[in-house]
């Protein structure tokens, strides 16, 4: 927290903000400003909600140090930028950003809001290091809503492979480098941001659809067409990085395509062991790679799925119970720093001696586990216990008084 002190223009919210990263990382079954607030020992939510709502402190700002905080601590030469969204579903309509679309949480069509997240991926470890809410056209075009929820006038809409360029671009023209960009069919789909890759000199492997057009000497091909085609010599076994339960190993084959530009440019086709499926791969790179390297890269694009989890699950990612446009912004910047600090403590041990052979590991929620017992102390006593339960009831008796004139309104 000291890194980002003079991000607030006042003390209050700097110590605040640090509380609500400490409750962000407890063991609370819920995380909002209601449950931070009492576990923190505030009298009531209203700091809390101050802080995400009104308080004067510059959230990109935050985001960057967390940036540069992860950079710092997990820096990689061949360390790979993953982009992808995740959804968390609504209900009504006047959360920012909320529709009825597609979200892979769900897996299916639901009232969600959704975010597309920039994650930094290393041999040490992986954490978000960039956030940006995907606000649909329906709201984009409806300038009272969108004053209504506090976005931005001059925020425009933006598909989510261009809100995927704006933050690679950002993470670029901070001085970082990356060495590789991984991400699934929805940016593999997108030649303008492949385009923008290729013109910062970038390597990358994204999804593609099977019915992707792929150009060869022979003519333009699908990818399926072109996998039908290899002969069994083509495919080789490689593992795509460990897992829970041990390598993921598939078999790969690679095509070398002819589009036009610099570099050198692939269709890479992963087929499972197991069931046959395929999955397809747009790659580029400024130099020649062998086969290992673009499986290893294809590979660490799950490294965002486990940071969703851990960071949703660990830190109160999704948990987010506001409605404007900056709250939503805070909050999920202090998740991610929340995240953060697990990864890089996590790295930093293993980066240490040795423990037991009979021990694995330290994980980041065992650390969150032994954070919170030994170095946070947080208010338990009764008199604060009945005092929030004081609050809680006569909050929800002002809410039911105001709904049962609200429905006696609305019947006359």
């Amino acid at each position: 927290m000291g890194r980002m002190a003079g991000r607030f223009a006042r003390v209050e919210p700097r110590r605040r903000a640090g509380r609500l990263v400490q409750g962000l990382l407890s063991d609370l079954p819920r995380k909002n400003c209601w449950t931070i607030a009492e576990w923190s020992g505030e009298a009531t939510p209203n700091g809390m909600q101050h802080l995400l709502c009104r308080a004067s402190w510059d959230a990109d700002a935050v985001r960057d140090d967390v940036r540069d905080y992860v950079v710092e601590h997990l820096h990689d030469e061949m360390a790979v930028l993953v982009v992808d969204e995740t959804g968390d579903v609504k209900k009504g309509t006047h959360t920012v950003g909320v529709q009825r679309q597609y979200t892979g949480t769900a897996g299916r069509i639901e009232n969600s809001q959704v975010a597309v997240y920039l994650v930094y991926a290393g041999l040490r470890g992986h954490a978000a290091v960039d956030r940006e809410l995907y606000v649909p056209r329906s709201w984009t075009t409806d300038p009272d809503r969108c004053q209504a929820a506090g976005i931005p006038e001059e925020r425009a809409f933006a598909t989510k492979p261009e809100l995927a360029t704006t933050m690679i671009e950002r993470f670029l023209d901070a001085g970082h480098r990356a060495a590789w960009v991984a991400g699934d069919e929805v940016y593999g789909g997108n030649p303008k941001l492949r385009s923008a890759l290729e013109a910062r000199g970038l390597g990358y492997v994204l999804a593609v659809a099977c019915s992707a057009e792929v150009a060869t000497g022979a003519g333009k091909f699908r990818a399926d067409a072109l996998a039908g085609k290899l002969p069994k010599r083509a495919w080789q076994m490689q593992s795509a990085g460990a897992g829970a339960k041990g390598h993921r190993f598939y078999d790969w084959a690679v095509i070398d395509t002819a589009d036009p530009g610099p570099g050198h440019r692939q269709l890479l086709i992963r087929r499972n062991r197991h069931t046959g499926e395929l999955a397809y791969y747009r790659c580029h790179s400024p130099q020649t790679v062998p086969l290992t390297t673009l499986v290893r890269m294809a590979g660490s694009r799950w490294r965002v799925e486990e940071t969703f989890q851990s960071g949703k699950g660990l830190a109160g990612l999704d948990e987010h119970q506001v409605r404007r446009f900056a709250s939503w912004t805070r909050w999920v910047t202090l998740a991610m720093l929340a995240h953060a600090f697990l990864a890089v403590v996590r790295a930093d041990e293993h980066g240490g001696t040795p423990g037991p052979a009979d021990l694995i590991p330290l994980t980041c929620n065992e650390i969150q586990r032994l954070f919170i017992t030994l170095v946070v102390q947080p208010i338990h006593d009764a008199a604060h216990r009945l005092g929030w339960s004081t609050w809680r009831r006569r909050h929800q008796a002002r809410a039911r008084t105001s709904h049962y004139r609200r429905q006696a309104a609305s019947q006359t």
